[in-house]
């Protein structure tokens, strides 16, 4: 799953991609070097993120959506609001990427009304909070079971399918993400696919001492290699074309011949 942020302020890649054309062409450099999924976001998520009214969301993501949405590629709307994935789902989207999770009814039914198919995602706290002293019983257990419980509340709902996201760097410590990545067989040995996201994200500065955001695709490649291994159907990236690259390696090494 290639990122591609159409935000002036996400944490690597704001401004990359606020203007149509410069958003089009990396889209179609992720496409064309193999990607599966583009996932389009116009809300920043990034710690201490401030909330974007839905109708600037939905300027800034339409017209990509509209432009690649016969292009070849799974298009993926990534949005917290049920009005901007329905009209981004209504252009051409093909599933929802939800980082709070599916909680808001609204958003199962718009989902349910349309068919389509979502990613939920395990956040403790907001966007704007979610990094001050976040705190766990038991990590693993709390946000697998989170995970499972709001997939059943999906289907029942009448969500198609889900991919369950544990949410690394979402209101969680550096031995919380270590926990979670650790254990991620636990969760993909369940019925619903795994979509697994570290590009570049804080947690690589900790491991690696690499404070700038940009420079972190090999710690993201060596995470995302390892959430592949532990059977994660998806990595969300930045860098696509070197995760395409790295991900058939490996698939091939893993191969019985």
């Amino acid at each position: 799953m290639g990122i591609l942020n159409v935000t002036p302020d996400s944490f690597s890649d704001g401004g990359r991609h606020f203007e149509l054309e410069a958003a089009l062409v990396s889209a179609r450099r992720m496409r064309d070097a193999g990607v599966l999924v583009l996932d389009i976001g116009g809300e920043s998520t990034r710690p201490g993120a401030e909330p974007v009214p839905a109708d600037i969301e939905l300027d800034r993501i339409l017209p990509v959506i509209r432009e690649l949405a016969t292009e070849g590629v799974l298009l993926s709307v990534d949005t917290l609001k049920p009005e901007v994935a329905q009209a981004g789902l209504g252009a051409g989207a093909h599933l929802v990427n939800d980082v709070g999770g599916l909680r808001d009814p609204e958003m199962r039914r718009v989902c349910a009304e349309v068919g389509a198919p979502a990613a939920l995602m395990h956040m403790q706290g907001e966007p704007r909070t979610m990094q001050q002293n976040p705190s766990y019983g038991d990590v693993v257990a709390e946000v697998f079971a989170f995970l499972r419980g709001q997939a059943a509340v999906a289907r029942a709902a009448g969500v198609p399918d889900v991919l369950l996201d544990p949410g690394i760097g979402f209101g969680k410590t550096r031995e919380h993400n270590l926990a979670l990545l650790r254990a991620l067989s636990q969760l993909t040995a369940g019925p619903d696919g795994v979509l697994v996201g570290t590009s570049r994200k804080r947690l690589i500065d900790y491991l690696a001492d690499v404070p700038r955001a940009q420079d972190r695709d090999p710690g993201t490649l060596a995470l995302h290699l390892h959430a592949a291994r532990a059977g994660a159907a998806l990595v969300r990236a930045h860098a696509a074309a070197a995760h395409v690259q790295a991900l058939r390696v490996q698939a091939a090494l893993d191969s019985p011949g």
